[in-house]
C-alpha cells in the first residue's frame, strides 16, 4: 500500500489542485451558484477513487512483490498479475537471474583454471626446491644450514599459497573419515623435526590414556596443527627451548592442545589475530610473519565444524586448541 501511495501521490496533487481551479474559473466568471461544479469535482473524485481502486487491486501482488527483497534467487521465476508492467517485471527478472547465473559459471570457470594453475605452479616449484635442497647438502656449514633454511621457508610459503587458493573451493575437498589424534601429532611432528632442530625448540607429547579418535579432514587439520606449531617455534625461538602438545577430553569434547613459552600475544592484539594479513606487535618483530597462517587455521576450523580457543600473555607465551565437538569426537580405548 505504501508503494502504491508513493507512486500515485503526484496525481492525486495534480487532481486536487485541477478540482481548485475548476472552483476558481466558476467564481471569477461570475458564477456563483456552485453547486454544478461541485457534483462535477465529486463525480471526478469518484471516478479517481474507483480507478485508483481498480489499480491498485489489479495490481496487488505487484506492489507486494516488489516491497518484499528477495530470499532466494529462486524467487525470479515467481509470476505475478497478467498486466503489460507485471509481465515485464517477471521478464526482467528472469533475464536478470539468466545472465547472474551466466556469470557466475563463468567467475567458477575462471576459479577454477586460477586454482588449477596455483596447483600446478606450486608443485613446479618444488622441483628446484628439492635440487636445491641436495646441492645445498654438498656444501660446507654454515652455508648450507642456511641455504636448506631459507628453502625450508620457501616450501612453507609455497604450501600457504596452495591451501590458500584451496580455501575458496574447500567445499568440494572435504574428506570426513575417523582420525586419530596422536597419530596425525606424530606425523606433523616428523615432517617438522628439521624445523625443530634448526630452531633448538623440541615438542613435548601427551596424551590420555585412552586414544581419542575424531571425525574430520585429515589432510586440512594436518595443516591446521603444523600452522599453529610454526608459529609456537618461531615465537619460542631464543626464548624457550620446549613447546607442549596435548591431547585430552573435556566436558565430552575432544581438544588438540599447542602451547609455547615464547613471546606471547599482546592483549591488544588477540582480537585480531585470526584477521587476514594482520602481524600485529610480533610482526614487526618477526619479519617472517605473514599475517595468514592464523586466518586460514581459523577458516578450516569453521568450515569442518571445530573451534579454536587462544590464550596467551604477553612475555609468557601462547595456548591454541582445536576443540572437536561431541558428535565428532570417537574416542576409544
Amino acid at each position: 500500500m505504501k508503494l502504491f501511495l508513493k507512486e500515485h501521490t503526484l496525481l492525486i496533487i495534480v487532481q486536487i489542485i485541477q478540482f481548485v481551479m475548476i472552483l476558481l474559473i466558476y467564481w471569477l466568471d461570475g458564477y456563483h451558484q456552485l453547486l454544478p461544479a461541485l457534483y462535477a469535482i465529486f463525480l471526478s473524485i469518484f471516478f479517481l477513487c474507483c480507478y485508483l481502486l481498480y489499480h491498485y487491486f489489479s495490481r496487488k501482488k505487484l506492489y507486494h512483490r516488489l516491497s518484499k527483497p528477495l530470499e532466494s534467487l529462486d524467487e525470479s521465476f515467481q509470476k505475478t498479475e497478467q498486466a503489460p508492467l507485471s509481465e515485464a517485471l517477471d521478464n526482467l527478472l528472469k533475464n536478470q537471474y539468466m545472465l547472474y547465473q551466466q556469470q557466475i559459471k563463468t567467475l567458477e570457470a575462471r576459479q577454477a583454471e586460477h586454482l588449477k594453475f596455483m596447483d600446478q605452479w606450486v608443485h613446479q616449484m618444488k622441483t628446484p626446491l628439492s635440487v636445491i635442497e641436495l646441492i645445498a647438502k654438498d656444501l660446507d656449514e654454515p652455508e648450507s644450514s642456511n641455504i636448506r633454511e631459507e628453502n625450508e621457508r620457501m616450501k612453507t610459503g609455497l604450501n600457504t599459497v596452495l591451501y590458500m587458493a584451496r580455501l575458496r573451493t574447500i567445499e568440494q575437498d572435504f574428506h570426513i573419515r575417523p582420525v586419530e589424534l596422536a597419530q596425525l601429532v606424530n606425523e606433523v611432528n616428523q615432517d617438522n623435526k628439521r624445523l625443530y632442530i634448526r630452531n633448538n625448540v623440541y615438542p613435548s607429547f601427551s596424551q590420555e590414556r585412552k586414544r581419542i579418535t575424531v571425525e574430520t579432514d585429515e589432510k586440512w587439520l594436518f595443516f591446521m596443527l603444523s600452522q599453529l606449531i610454526n608459529n609456537a617455534i618461531k615465537y619460542s625461538k631464543g626464548k624457550s627451548s620446549t613447546i607442549d602438545i596435548s591431547i585430552y577430553e573435556k566436558n565430552e569434547e575432544a581438544i588438540l592442545e599447542v602451547k609455547d613459552y615464547g613471546v606471547g600475544i599482546p592483549e591488544t592484539d588477540q582480537r585480531r589475530v585470526f584477521d587476514p594479513f594482520y602481524t600485529g606487535e610480533n610482526g614487526r618483530k618477526f619479519r617472517e610473519s605473514t599475517g595468514m597462517g592464523l586466518y586460514l587455521t581459523r577458516e578450516v576450523a569453521e568450515y569442518l565444524g571445530h573451534r579454536i580457543e587462544l590464550e596467551s600473555k604477553a612475555g609468557e607465551g601462547a595456548t591454541f586448541r582445536i576443540i572437536f565437538t561431541p558428535t565428532q569426537n570417537l574416542t576409544s580405548m
